[in-house]
């Protein structure tokens, strides 16, 4: 991989005191036409060096021939030039000093051979020469704070001035032009805004250190379609989550299929998204789903800040949408905690004696005669530490109506200066709503919402932020481990990972029937036999597993089955030997497994086997250092959690236990970096007490 400059060269990008704008035109519509009226239009303050070989004049400026007519030292240029010029102009602003470049230019490592050969040589030069390059293939950045637009597009000719901003970090340029245009409808101040391209060799991670530094940044907004170094963003991302500067991230992938898999259920359970997903949360970043919920989730924690863990309080003023609230929070997993005696107490005082205390908390028309009744029923709620944050679901119908409940809204939210956040969701989307209340609501810290589902989707997003667990399992790193690449059938593989202590049942592997009977005898009856080889990943299509062999007699029975069996499925195979196992008792079955990402590096799935993995796929993927405590919380997580803990009469099961299992494999994988896939499956887990115990396994190993 091409070496990253250092990020602090990023200042002659980010603010530069010169630029030149290679391709400079009069022409209307083109790109370095549009480029020097954006820094017309901002002020820029700084030197502007135009460079057209066939136009010497410029908007009024002189323009030069040539870059080797450049001053030395430019600070940054601007390619508006066909790509096809793009190497040769980067090689002459090399040959200046020029701190940066911007490269607007497609048909680089996305169009084919040439282009990624063409674009490897754009980072060779920025690698020798120390020269900061943003694109190929993107729009350009704008910072806000310095009133620097160096971008094709036409933006706002305005500056955050003394404010904190959102930072935008886009692959897509199309996509950062797009969310900016959200956030500022938003009236959110924006600190910068880079569009990152095909990243040839500036990528986001330089721009989201940049920004962890940048004062004036108080959340980094990203839309990333791949990340070429996801170890130093996740490094970056928990040193954001100990700084308290968000990072919410959208990650377009979701659907698309997952990386072809070999032999073990993991692997093609597991995909590429998902595995990107479990290893940023992990490190504290928001994934939202849309580019919508990008918007709602910035525009709550600029305003807010982080909430507090905890569920949310809602106001409302209809019994239905009473109803539906309930509904949309279930289904996004929004807790709405019933209010603490204390409060309920308040509230009661508060409202007239047809409206009952519940949350949410149907306010009927009364504030229409009664504009007080908001106060006082916001203030009981904001003391509750119950409650995270509070959302007023008001019907906002026509003007007449809005100023009869936003003036005292507004008037009740200014008095009681609220410390969690308030946010105001209006019902009625399009009604006629006066801009300034909006405005004022804004100003007090109070997200404004066209909608509750909004909401209450990007609430409950932060609601599982807040209560994650980011404490580690604090042990030592295990001893290496040296584990041979292939497959490693199941004896092998239980040999591997019982010192970590995976528990297994008892057994052995034997050569001969002889071997076989004698090792029954010692395990104690009933056993089951299982063929042995590299070859055979799934012993089961080929009859390799004979169950429930009750004495000396039958295994030898079995012993005769097994082998014809494995003969007609595969007359070549050679068999290691026969496993020699007890006979597992039943229980519930779950699957443990985990994959060592060549990317994001290990995560562990775990879930519920058979038909609930096979078609429901109810399973969830797990960082490998998680605490116990933390594991148990997400398996109580699954669909079918609720059997974990007794259904029906059933016994609860030994959760420690599953735990553990999970734990050991999260030590085998730090042992042993060159495994790619761990299989455990079954796990059969008992009530608790009895313990757990995978009954089968399987490694893949580079």
């Amino acid at each position: 991989m091409t070496a990253r400059p250092p990020v602090t060269a990023l200042d002659r990008l980010l603010r530069p005191r010169s630029v030149a704008i290679v391709g400079a035109s009069e022409k209307p519509g083109a790109l370095g036409n549009q480029v020097l009226a954006n820094l017309e239009r901002h002020g820029f303050a700084g030197e502007i060096h135009l460079i057209n070989p066939k136009a010497p004049v410029i908007g009024g400026r002189q323009a030069l021939a040539s870059i080797a007519e450049l001053p030395d030292g430019v600070d940054a240029a601007v390619l508006a030039i066909p790509g096809g010029a793009v190497l040769g102009a980067v090689e002459a602003l090399a040959a200046r000093g020029v701190g940066a470049a911007i490269i607007f230019s497609a048909g680089f490592a996305e169009g084919g051979a040439e282009g990624l050969a063409a674009q490897s040589a754009v980072a060779r030069i920025a690698a020798e020469s120390g020269m900061v390059i943003e694109g190929p293939n993107c729009l350009g950045m704008v910072n806000y704070v310095d009133g620097i637009p160096l971008t094709f597009v036409q933006v706002p000719a305005y500056r955050l001035g003394d404010a904190k901003g959102v930072g935008i970090v886009s692959q897509s340029g199309a996509m950062a032009v797009v969310l900016g245009t959200t956030l500022m409808a938003k009236e959110l101040g924006i600190s910068l805004s880079v569009s990152t391209g095909n990243e040839a060799a500036s990528g986001v991670e330089d721009y989201v250190e940049h920004l962890l530094d940048d004062p004036a940044t108080q959340v980094i907004a990203m839309i990333v379609e791949q990340f070429r170094q996801p170890a130093r963003f996740l490094a970056l991302a928990a040193r954001a989550r100990e700084a308290g500067k968000p990072i919410v991230l959208l990650h377009p992938g979701q659907s698309s299929a997952a990386r072809e898999s070999a032999a073990t259920h993991t692997g093609a359970m597991a995909g590429d998204w998902q595995v990107m997903k479990t290893k940023v949360e992990r490190a504290g970043v928001i994934v939202a789903q849309t580019l919508e919920e990008l918007g709602d989730l910035v525009d709550i924690l600029y305003r807010t800040g982080m909430p507090q863990p905890g569920g949310a309080a809602v106001l409302t003023e209809s019994g239905a949408f009473k109803a539906l609230t309930l509904d949309l929070c279930e289904a996004e997993g929004l807790a709405l905690p019933a209010p603490s005696t204390e409060t309920a107490a308040l509230l009661r005082a508060a409202v007239p004696d047809f409206i009952p205390v519940s949350n949410p908390m149907d306010l009927t028309a009364q504030a229409l005669v009664d504009p007080d009744l908001y106060r006082r029923t916001l203030a009981p709620l904001l003391e509750d530490d119950a409650f995270a944050a509070i959302v007023l679901g008001i019907i906002q119908t026509d003007e007449t109506t809005c100023h009869l409940k936003f003036a005292p809204i507004i008037a009740a939210i200014r008095t009681l200066a609220p410390a969690k956040p308030v946010i105001f969701a209006g019902l009625d989307d399009g009604a006629p709503v006066p801009a300034s209340y909006v405005a004022e609501l804004r100003a007090l810290g109070v997200p404004y919402f066209p909608a509750p589902d909004r909401a209450y989707r990007a609430l409950a997003r932060l609601a599982a932020r807040a209560a994650r667990d980011f404490n580690r399992v604090a042990s030592e790193a295990p001893a290496p481990i040296e584990v041979p690449a292939g497959v490693i059938p199941e004896y092998r593989a239980k040999a591997l990972l019982a010192p970590f202590g995976v528990a297994f049942s008892k057994g052995e592997l034997a050569t001969s029937v002889e071997d076989a009977q004698r090792i029954a005898a010692e395990i104690g009856y009933p056993v089951v036999l299982k063929a042995q080889a590299s070859a055979l990943s799934h012993k089961s299509d080929a009859g390799g597993v004979i169950l429930n062999l009750g004495d000396a007699a039958a295994v030898a029975r079995g012993w005769a089955e097994l082998h014809a069996n494995t003969a007609r499925h595969a007359p070549d195979l050679m068999l290691d030997g026969v496993l020699v196992e007890t006979m597992g008792a039943r229980g519930v079955e779950l699957i443990v497994g985990a994959r060592n990402d060549p990317d994001w590096g290990p995560v562990i799935l775990v879930g519920f086997g058979g038909v609930q993995a096979e078609i429901l796929q109810d399973v969830c993927l797990l960082a490998p250092d998680l605490t116990p405590a933390a594991i148990i919380a997400e398996l109580r997580k699954l669909k079918s959690g609720a059997l974990l803990d007794g259904w029906r009469g059933s016994p609860a099961l030994d959760l420690d236990a599953v735990a553990a299992i999970i734990a050991a494999v999260g030590r085998a994988l730090a042992a042993a970096p060159n495994i790619r896939e761990i299989d455990l499956n079954p796990v059969m887990v008992y009530p608790r007490g009895q313990g757990a115990v995978a009954l089968d396994a399987l490694i893949l190993a580079d």
